[in-house]
This record gives C-alpha cells, sequence and structure tokens, in this order.
C-alpha cells in the first residue's frame, strides 16, 4: 500500500518539475526511511521516473539501489527472483513503452545480485541493455516488450 506521505511527495515534485538533491535525501530520510516495502510503491516511483527524466542522477541511483534490495532481498523467496517477480519487473519497468534508461539499469542490476533469476527477468535486462546501449530517444529506451 502507498504511503500518503509517498503520494504527497510524488505530487509535490511533479508540480514542482524539477527532482533534486535534497529531495533524493528527503525521499530516503523521511518518505521511505525503511526503504521499499510494496510493488506499489516501486510502481510509483517508477512512474515518476518516467515524469521527470531531467531529475538528479542521485535519483537513479536511489531507485536502483531501492529496487534491487526490494526485489531480490525484500520479496520471498529471498535472493531469487521467480516469474511473478520477474513477470511484475519487466511489465512495470517497460511501461508498454520499454524501460527507460534507470529502469534498464534496475533490471540488469537485479539480475546480477540475484543468485537465481526467471528467463523472463534475463531477456528483458539483456533487450533493456541492448538498447540502452545502443539509441535513446528522450531519456525513454526504444523496446518491444514481448509478455
Amino acid at each position: 500500500m502507498i504511503t500518503i506521505a509517498l503520494q504527497h511527495f510524488c505530487n509535490r515534485i511533479v508540480a514542482a518539475g524539477t527532482l533534486g538533491l535534497e529531495d533524493v535525501r528527503e525521499l530516503n530520510r523521511t518518505v521511505l526511511p525503511d526503504g521499499l516495502t510494496c510493488r506499489e510503491e516501486a510502481d510509483m516511483l517508477f512512474g515518476l521516473d518516467r515524469a521527470m527524466p531531467d531529475a538528479d542522477e542521485a535519483f537513479g541511483e536511489w531507485l536502483v539501489a531501492s529496487v534491487v534490495d526490494f526485489a531480490v532481498w525484500g520479496e520471498r523467496p529471498t535472493g531469487h527472483i521467480d516469474a511473478d517477480t520477474a513477470h511484475w519487473l519487466a511489465a512495470s519497468l517497460a511501461c508498454g513503452r520499454g524501460p527507460t534508461a534507470t529502469g534498464a539499469r534496475i533490471a540488469v542490476e537485479v539480475v546480477r545480485e540475484a543468485e537465481t533469476n526467471d528467463p523472463v527477468l534475463i531477456a528483458f535486462a539483456l533487450k533493456a541493455n541492448q538498447a540502452r546501449a545502443g539509441a535513446e530517444d528522450e531519456g525513454i529506451i526504444s523496446y518491444a516488450v514481448a509478455a
């Protein structure tokens, strides 16, 4: 369940049109001091990543680390990305248009960190990484999701 604090944070950031280093510090210290606790929070932040392509790079770093920690070590089975988690990540990061550069990094880092991965996420990460290494178009990576 998404907290009201996270909802207000995202609304404020989108209204301001900027996401800076101090905002990332607030997110980490005040809004989500225990990190991500559910998929809905991650999904909301994936949306914020899409809405704020010029966010301070600290946001991308924080988001990658937080999602890796949540998906690999917070979800069950711990350390393993099962089919359910792989499908959720691939669908949420792709958002029908392909992952952002941060989304592609998330997929790759989750695959690297997990002890085992479902083939869906491995394929998604490989395609996202290839697209990231190739052409980027306005912060969104061209990518077709085969789900």
